[in-house]
């Protein structure tokens, strides 16, 4: 056999033997099946907002924005020509039993629900959501359990700049707190990663698909501002951590998980406060020196 028949025999063999690398999920089909656009995130993750527009909430007298404490949201991340679903849906009590139910039915599995927030009016809840397997059909069956609640599905365009302003010293809360912030519809926020990835289902979960600590300040006037948000906590940070907020006047208001797998194990702390926005980000910054994050 010539040389250059041994060669084409080769690779034609590797041609046989080597599998084809998977194409990820076409996107676009995924947000037109869900019935809302999402974007592109780090990692590769398809991330679509769903906030409670339609909601008008308040707590201590403070109106809460959408982006504040009603940010819903659903996230895809790829693997291969499927994806592994994680997400966060805020609800109405009479919604919540239609909805779960729905969700089952579509073979997308409840792994939390629980509140938030303390003395919110009127109460909402969270479930947070979990599935692999094809994301068109999950987001089929997301669709169908969403029709069930009045969760907003529309694609909207972001406020003009002159709404969203930030009146109190966004550069102090940045030094106070040790990273930097971003105002994000008024609201200005942090997402802070922990320093150990957190897996579920043996991959890792990025930060946009909720394994970040996520702080949030809502302005209130005076250079006032309201927090809050989620600490992710191993289980020898939760008490330290719970000292900390409570020596500098903030409450807690929740403490419980989110996923059912995940490794390592993590817990979700929920606060709250309304005061001086830098005495609240140097309190903010006593509770992360009792957490392995990510130095900024």
């Amino acid at each position: 056999m010539s040389i250059l028949i041994r060669l084409a025999v080769v690779v034609a063999t590797a041609a046989i033997v080597t599998p084809s690398l998977a194409a990820e999920p076409d996107w676009n089909t995924v947000g037109n099946a869900l019935g809302k656009a999402g974007s592109p995130q780090p990692g590769g993750v398809y991330r679509v907002g769903l906030p409670r527009t339609d909601l008008k909430v308040s707590l201590d007298g403070v109106a809460l924005k959408p982006g504040f404490a009603l940010g819903g949201w659903v996230a895809f991340e790829p693997m291969g020509d499927q994806a592994m679903l994680m997400g966060d849906i805020v609800l109405t009590q009479d919604e919540v039993n239609p909805v779960m139910k729905k969700l089952e039915d579509g073979g997308i599995e409840i792994t939390a629900l629980h509140n938030h927030l303390l003395r919110a009016e009127p109460m909402t809840l969270f479930m947070h959501v979990s599935a692999q397997g094809d994301p068109v059909t999950i987001a089929t069956a997301l669709h169908a359990a969403l029709a069930l609640s009045k969760t907003p599905m529309e694609n909207t365009s972001t406020p003009p700049a002159t709404a969203q302003q930030i009146d109190f010293d966004t550069a102090a809360v940045d030094q106070a707190v040790g990273y930097k912030g971003k105002s994000n519809g008024g609201v200005y926020q942090f997402s802070i990663p922990r320093a150990e990835p957190i897996k579920e289902g043996g991959m890792v979960v990025p930060e946009a698909m909720g394994s970040a600590i996520a702080i949030n300040f809502q302005p209130t006037g005076g250079g006032k501002a309201a927090i809050t948000g989620d600490f992710v906590l191993a289980a020898t940070e939760v008490n330290p951590v719970i000292k900390a907020m409570q020596a500098s006047g903030i409450e807690i208001t929740a403490l419980h998980s989110h996923m059912l797998d995940e490794e390592p194990r993590v817990f979700f702390m929920h606060f709250w406060a309304d005061d001086d926005a830098q005495k609240l980000a140097k309190g903010l910054r006593a509770a992360l020196d009792n957490i392995a994050v990510k130095k900024s």
